[in-house]
This record gives structure tokens, sequence and C-alpha cells, in this order.
């Protein structure tokens, strides 16, 4: 069975907390660590811009 998208309002701390990632798992398109209050939409976001250039 599939797993479910994760929900965009999800902010980078919680969605590490709950799946039992290790903080500084999820990174910013430039590969830093993304801040804990950073949602799950804005990464998005950002990713989608870089892979158009």
């Amino acid at each position: 069975m599939a797993v479910r998208k994760t929900r965009s309002d999800c902010t980078v701390g919680t969605f590490e907390k709950t799946r039992g990632l290790p903080p500084g798992t999820i990174r910013n398109p430039d590969g830093r660590d993304a801040r804990s209050d950073k949602k799950i939409g804005t990464l998005r976001k950002e990713n989608e811009k870089r892979n158009k250039k």
C-alpha cells in the first residue's frame, strides 16, 4: 500500500519527530539543514523553483 503525501502545513520538526528521523535529516535545496519551524509546503515550492532553472 502506498504512503500518503505529507500535508504541506506540517513543519519540518514535527515531520522528523513523527517519522523517527534524527534532527537535520530534512535539507534545504542548497544542502543546509532546514529550520524546524519551516513548512513542508515551502520546501516543495523552493525545490520546484530550483528544478525549473
